[in-house]
């Protein structure tokens, strides 16, 4: 399909399989918009944690989903209501807590409908974990990336330390099995690997080696 500004390239898998940051580079390097779908999940999840609206209030929850407004600019800057969070929604609190805003079925619908309208002319590459299934089924390419549970809990444990928060690394591989069960799980555009989809384990990859294979499979 012929789209106005170039493809649009669908990138899913699990926590810490490392598509954010492969999938800003090779945005950046197509001059593509990188649109992190997850960070908006997690921007509710901040607002809703600052609001004090009851994570267990369903009925409230969506009526916060609607009244906000949630933008992504190039760079990787995530706002909520015009504030930058970018660093916030990156925090344990959030992270812990983001599935319960993500099994919603109200709100998941109006991320969808958000998620749809910035990618549907193309010049995109989104990520997160039902992109390539639920987002964007006809996506132009749809890629998977993957790796093992004690490599994918290693580079968050790093992310966490490296921006100042102490835990440790046994603690962040026991989330990480949580969050991949309750993903895997869940009701609503559950995390699964598209039929046409081309799978990447990228457990002994660096960075690098990942972009560059994605590169390659967009110009394929």
């Amino acid at each position: 399909m012929k789209r106005k500004n170039g493809l649009i390239i669908a990138v899913d898998g699990p926590a810490g399989s490392g598509k954010s940051t492969v999938s800003r580079m090779a945005a950046g390097k197509l001059n593509y918009l990188y649109v992190d779908t997850g960070a908006m999940y997690r921007a509710l999840t901040w607002k809703a944690l600052h609001t004090n609206t009851g994570l267990m209030d369903e009925a409230g929850l969506i009526k916060l989903a609607k009244r906000t407004s949630i933008k992504l600019e190039k760079g990787r800057k995530v706002f909520v209501d015009g504030i930058d969070v970018t660093d916030d929604i990156r925090n344990p609190e959030v992270t812990n807590e983001v599935h319960r805003i993500a099994n919603i079925p109200e709100i998941r619908e109006c991320m969808v409908t958000l998620q749809r309208k910035m990618g549907e002319e193309g010049g995109v590459v989104l990520e997160g974990r039902d992109i390539g299934t639920v987002v964007f089924p006809d996506a132009d390419r749809k890629i998977y990336l993957d790796a093992e549970i004690k490599e994918r809990a290693r580079r968050r444990h790093a992310e966490l330390e490296k921006h100042g928060h102490s835990t440790s690394l046994n603690d962040v591989e026991e989330e990480m099995h949580r969050r991949d069960e309750t993903d895997k799980g869940r009701k609503v555009a559950p995390l699964r690997i598209a039929g046409d989809a081309v799978v990447i384990d990228t457990t002994h990859m660096n960075i690098s080696q990942v972009v560059e294979t994605i590169l390659t499979i967009a110009k394929g």
